[in-house]
């Protein structure tokens, strides 16, 4: 009987060259970036490729480190690089060996393509209550404004 092969192993074969282009020795790097940065700011980032130092090493060197671009979007960037040394950390320990040794960020939009549309609606009890925290303000365009910031806090996503 055939022997099931998982679909990582399927994967690798067919996308393995077209990463080993951009630096990376695997796909297991994207793959493992929410464990390695967390779940929320692998949402607005993501590993776009290694660059690994040009010079030519003795069969008795160790590999130098290299340096991984992280694409990012732009409001998460500060946040980025004040974690570098704990990701480099993380990315170093995920494969064993010190294989990076600095982040550079490129600032791009990531996974969202053309403008994010609302669909859910906000209770109406909570509409109200912003409906009534702002019907003091006299200014129309700030209390227009403010209205629907509250909308957008109060909506269930």
């Amino acid at each position: 009987m055939a022997r099931v092969k998982p679909l990582a192993e399927l994967i690798e074969g067919c996308i393995g060259p077209a990463f080993a282009a951009q630096g990376f020795a695997s796909t297991d790097i994207l793959a493992a970036w929410p464990d390695i940065v967390g779940e929320r700011l692998a949402r607005f980032s993501r590993p776009a490729r290694i660059e690994w130092p040009r010079r030519r090493r003795t069969s008795t060197e160790a590999a130098d480190a290299g340096t991984l671009v992280v694409q990012v979007e732009s409001v998460f960037a500060i946040e980025l690089q004040h974690l570098a040394p704990v990701v480099i950390e993380r990315i170093n320990a995920h494969y064993g060996w010190a294989c990076i040794h600095r982040i550079v960020m490129k600032q791009d939009r990531i996974g969202r393509g053309g403008r994010v549309t609302r669909t859910a609606k906000p209770d109406p009890a909570r509409r109200g209550e912003v409906a009534s925290a702002v019907a003091r303000i006299e200014d129309p365009s700030l209390r227009d404004a403010l209205d629907r910031l509250g909308v957008a806090v109060v909506t269930e996503r």
